[in-house]
């Protein structure tokens, strides 16, 4: 028994070292092996058309390894959590807690390190969730395969049945319709083969493959007819190959060497933009308290607690637990309601930005089939003689030739003509579609027709006008008939007939000679039936749908003008190879339908679109998508996508439905909104608690809150904004985009912060008039337990009242839905204001360092938040005239 080559132990079967193979099997050119003829590649393999002995195989396959794809490696727990404490605010809380036991604030370092586990834990165990729910839609590539084997040397080959995983190569296998080709193989023979490619390139069409004894040089590995590749399927004929390739070294498997490192998505750049921004303020806010307060009290390191706890006023410490809390939510009801799959959270944020929705036609726009367009006769009119015959061609091919099932394009006719028309001739022979001569026969009887046969050829124009008694001149007005149909995204084929003497012989193809044309049958691309919806449905939602198709220019422009979405000028991919990535962007925004698309120029595309600013969303389901799913902001797939396409995608559906998306974008639109009026809210209001306290603080003798008190509003606060997280919104308010631009929420929480502390400060000279006239000792030359107290129950009510008044008027769409119950955020600010009431004058108050109010002071504070009302309400009316609304 002879050994195999060391080129084949590397996966490969080129005689050249190991490492100039990898060199040359870079991805995208063609294999090594492509250029050697069909016995050179058994030498090298050191196999024959017999097959391996299978004691050879046994040994091969210990050597190679099962032909399995690499698993993808999932992430641990221990990971997860990790990965959530890189998050900004998370970091931040984390420090401030750590800070907060350091000065022994044993009730602040508690609370803050409570809500880093609980926001670490969620996000871990949604992500975790979806990665299992993902798992259970995870299919094989194949399963089993048909090889030839032999028992000894000198043995008859034998076809079996074993698991792909059982592949070596050498192994020499049988592809029938429908079988998944399970590695890389070289064909040996082939009949009628063609294979749909779609998983690899994203052609519609399936591939005409025939075995080549001599390759051509040209064109890249799956232009190579004699080469079918893992992840392929046969659609129709038959063929034998041998296994050149198989597990890791499949260029299906090199896909999956790492997702690589892919870039910040809207939602990391904008919250962490806001993120930074607000570290820079609390890492400020403690030594600017200790220092002022040292330089005008005299006060020292005993400030630090109220520092600390300033600090820790102005972070949103809810932040990263209403975000997972909202995301979360909104993924679950996703999956529940539109078996839509959020594997990483963040990415529903990202779909509620996506302005720019990039998709292939084939599976989207249309259902990968086609339908009977129309029939022309040879002057270009409509003529349902010419379809009656391409039904007979159909048919009694289908019968005769002993096919499986006929192919997509007979299927589309015979759904057009039916089955009555045909089976009123009687079929006599048939002559099957051949890849090389790219067209089908059949010999039929006709009733009253003694002695005759007719023959009827239908196939590509090209291929059946050759064959038609023609002059030249005439010949060129039917290819340019041809090609003018083809160019407005229609198929085309030739029908002809001859008729011939009846004879016993057998027909040929030296018989598809002399032939006369009767016209074309024209087809068209099935449309998706929920497909012209979907579209209306983004338009609404300010969403620009763009097409990356490898298909022909027409056929993509055909679609969507039949699903009413203007295709513009169409723009073939390779223009864009000699433009820079400015010219590229520009291109990219005006330009609806990039045909002829290379894997590269999806992903060079896309990657210009968020260059200038969009937030991208791509929907693909094949190797071929695999780098433009990267690049884009949201990747994603359905769930009969390739393996490594649902591995690399953030978002899994379970049907290609552009309504699934639909539901998507909004349900992401959603969370965006609550997530982002949280931000809004929050940060205004302890913007404006900060600023007046800091101010208040140098004016009073006394700190104007303890620190237990910021402690205890913070988390009343906090507790009733996670009301957001299930906030109902009307539904104009998710007609747009929303992006956390940092910008223009810094410059929202600046003036609303400022006039939030302005109703702080008119709340302190209210406080000092009521507790004067009540003889309370407060102000600048007098100090007292009592006066402390009541002072800090005033403010302490009124910050709770105001923030209550905050969470109404300022969260985003506060008209409710039509029908709809009185929202949670209404019900937790009523609470809240309740206890900003209430709990100064219950038993609690004592404890906390507070005490009853004079009755003097709520009639006044009820002045100053009605003025406060009337300011938010003016302020909010300018704010949306601006068009800053987000």
């Amino acid at each position: 028994m002879t050994s195999v080559p060391e080129a084949v132990t590397a996966g490969s079967t080129d005689p050249a070292g190991p490492g100039e193979q990898e060199a040359r099997q870079a991805p995208g050119g063609p294999p090594p092996w492509s250029g050697l003829t069909s016995l050179q590649v058994l030498r090298q393999l050191d196999s024959g058309p017999r097959g391996l002995v299978e004691a050879e195989a046994g040994e091969r396959l210990a050597r190679f390894s099962e032909n399995t794809v690499p698993p993808w490696r999932t992430v641990s727990w221990p990971r997860r959590l990790g990965g959530s404490l890189r998050d900004p605010f998370t970091a931040v809380l984390l420090c401030l807690g750590l800070v907060s036991a350091a000065v022994s604030a044993w009730g602040t370092a508690g609370v803050i390190l409570s809500l880093v586990v609980v926001s670490c834990v969620l996000r871990a165990g949604g992500e975790r969730r979806a990665d299992r729910s993902v798992a259970e839609l995870r299919k094989l590539v194949a399963t089993t395969a048909t090889v030839l084997r032999r028992t000894a040397e000198d043995g008859a080959p034998r076809s079996r049945e074993l698991p792909v995983t059982e592949l070596v190569p050498g192994d020499v296998i049988r592809l029938a319709p429908g079988d998944l080709v399970p590695a890389d193989v070289r064909l040996l023979r082939a009949s009628g083969l063609t294979v749909h490619q779609a998983p690899l390139t994203g052609e519609s069409a399936p591939v005409a493959k025939h075995p080549v004894d001599v390759p051509e040089p040209e064109g890249g590995p799956f232009d190579q007819p004699q080469l079918c590749f893992q992840g392929s399927s046969v659609a129709s004929g038959s063929g034998t190959a041998v296994v050149v390739r198989t597990g890791a070294h499949t260029r299906f498997a090199a896909t999956r060497t790492g997702p690589g490192r892919r870039a910040a998505s809207a939602f990391d750049q904008s919250v962490h933009g806001i993120s930074w921004v607000l570290i820079r303020f609390m890492l400020l806010t403690p030594p600017l308290v200790l220092m002022a307060n040292a330089a005008l009290r005299g006060r020292g390191f005993e400030t630090l607690p109220f520092a600390v706890a300033v600090a820790v006023g102005l972070t949103p410490e809810m932040l990263p637990v209403i975000v997972t809390t909202t995301l979360a939510r909104g993924a679950s009801l996703l999956a529940r309601d539109h078996r839509v799959i959020v594997k990483r959270l963040p990415a529903l944020h990202d779909l509620g930005a996506v302005d720019v929705l990039c998709l292939d036609k084939t599976g989207t726009l249309t259902q990968d089939r086609p339908v009977l367009h129309r029939a022309l006769d040879a002057w270009g009119r409509p003529d349902t003689e010419v379809l009656r015959w391409a039904g007979v061609n159909a048919w009694w091919t289908l019968q005769l030739a002993d096919l499986p099932a006929p192919d997509a394009l007979d299927e589309a006719i015979l759904d057009a003509v039916g089955e009555d028309a045909p089976s009123a001739y009687e079929g006599v022979a048939a002559l099957p579609f051949d890849p090389v001569r790219r067209l089908s026969t059949a010999v039929v009887r006709r009733p009253g027709r003694l002695g005759l046969h007719t023959m009827v050829v239908k196939g590509a124009v090209e291929a059946v006008i050759e064959r038609c008694a023609l002059a030249e001149d005439e010949r060129a007005r039917l290819l340019a008939l041809a090609a003018r149909e083809a160019h407005g995204g229609l198929r085309l084929l030739a029908v002809a007939t001859a008729e011939r003497p009846a004879r016993s012989r057998a027909f040929t193809t030296a018989d598809e000679r002399g032939l006369t044309l009767l016209g074309f049958v024209a087809l068209r691309d099935a449309l998706a039936p929920t497909a012209a919806d979907a579209l209306e449905v983004f338009a609404d939602r300010g969403v620009a749908v763009k097409i990356l198709t490898g298909d022909h220019p027409g056929t993509a422009a055909r679609a969507c003008r039949d699903l009413g979405l203007d295709p513009g000028a169409v723009l073939c991919a390779d223009t864009i190879e000699g433009v820079t990535d400015d010219e590229l962007a520009d291109l990219a925004r005006r330009t609806t339908v990039f045909a002829r698309c290379a894997p590269e120029h999806k992903a060079r595309i896309i990657s210009a679109l968020r260059a200038g600013g969009h937030t991208t969303g791509f929907l693909g389901d094949g190797v071929n998508d695999l780098p433009a799913l990267r690049a884009a902001d949201v990747g994603i797939c359905p769930r009969d996508a390739v393996d490594v396409a649902r591995e690399s995608a953030d978002v899994v559906l379970a049907e290609k439905d552009l309504t699934a998306i639909a539901h998507a974008i909004t349900s992401g639109r959603h969370s965006s909104v609550n997530i982002a009026t949280y931000l809004r809210i929050t940060l205004s209001s302890n913007l404006g608690n900060v600023i007046a306290m800091l101010a208040t603080g140098l004016m009073l003798p006394f700190l104007p809150m303890l620190p237990s008190q910021i402690l205890v509003q913070n988390l009343c606060f906090d507790a009733a904004q996670l009301a957001f997280a299930f906030d109902r919104l009307h539904p104009s308010a998710l007609r747009r985009p929303t992006v956390l631009q940092p910008r223009r929420i810094l410059r929202f929480i600046t003036g609303f912060g400022l006039l939030g502390a302005a109703a702080d400060l008119a709340t302190f000279g209210v406080l000092a008039f009521a507790l004067h006239d009540a003889g309370g000792p407060v102000g600048a030359g007098g100090t007292g337990e009592a006066g402390e107290a009541a002072f800090h129950a005033g403010w302490f009510t009124e910050n709770l009242l105001t923030q209550a008044l905050v969470m109404l008027l300022l969260r985003t769409g506060r008209r409710p839905a039509p029908g709809a119950p009185v929202s949670p955020v209404r019900r937790a600010a009523a609470g809240l204001a309740v206890i900003g009431i209430l709990l100064p004058l219950s038993p609690l108050g004592p404890l906390l360092g507070m005490t009853a109010l004079p009755p003097l002071y709520y009639p006044l504070l009820g002045a100053v938040l009605a003025l406060y009302t009337v300011a938010l309400r003016i302020n909010r009316s300018r704010y949306e005239k601006a068009g800053t609304g987000r």
